[in-house]
């Protein structure tokens, strides 16, 4: 059995691209996605509280799970760990497109997921450490952060994330990750860094090389 996996955090966000991700995928290497799992909740709600959890006890050995990255099954190392824990327990495979991980039950790919989900953890904390230090510097400084009251606002979804997406373009992080953290479309991050940092489209042509292509 093969199974599609597929998370958001919010309502706001869409699952499609996930699932095209990985129906192109199946189709590329001739493989049927024999059911569909979807679920719209947060990374950090325990496993058992989700859909993933009652998928965990239905899995057999052989079974393939296919995520778009690893990310999907949780927000933290301890949360990843447990998950491919179960899925090796039975035998079965996790796959992720992204990483074009094919984690079995040697320990290689125990190593690897760990490896992964550590580097993924410090990496939002150094972001949000980061960004909690630009704010207090600003603060500090007097100036204003956000958008006016009673001003408006056409990229309003993203208004007063100016410094988190700047510090998130400062690590050149593929712009499609960073509008899936933000839980907007990749046209409105798009926009939203035409409008407020031109400069990053001409430092980085490869990341963005025309319109919506993020």
């Amino acid at each position: 059995m093969i199974y599609g996996y597929i998370r958001v955090s919010t309502d706001k966000q869409t699952v499609e691209n996930q699932r095209y991700e990985i129906i192109q995928y199946a189709r590329k290497n001739e493989l049927s996605i024999n059911h569909w799992i979807e679920e719209t909740i947060s990374g950090t709600k325990a496993i058992h509280k989700r859909r993933l959890g009652q998928l965990i006890k239905k899995l057999k050995k052989g079974d393939t799970i296919i995520a778009s990255e690893l990310s999907r099954f949780g927000r933290n190392s301890m949360q990843v760990m447990s998950f491919l824990e179960a899925c090796m327990t039975v035998g079965c495979q996790v796959w992720t497109l992204k990483e074009q991980y094919k984690l079995g039950v040697d320990i290689q790919s125990q190593v690897l997921a760990f490896a992964f989900s550590i580097s993924a953890s410090i990496e939002r904390e150094m972001i949000s450490q980061r960004t909690r230090e630009t704010f207090k510097r600003l603060k500090a400084e007097g100036r204003q952060l956000g958008r006016p009251r009673g001003g408006h606002n056409k990229n309003i979804k993203l208004g007063g994330r100016e410094v988190e997406v700047e510090q998130m373009l400062l690590q050149q992080i593929p712009k499609v990750h960073i509008a899936r953290r933000l839980g907007v479309s990749s046209p409105t991050l798009y926009r939203f860094i035409q409008k407020n940092f031109r400069r990053y489209l001409s430092t980085y042509p490869n990341h963005c090389p025309r319109p919506y292509l993020i």
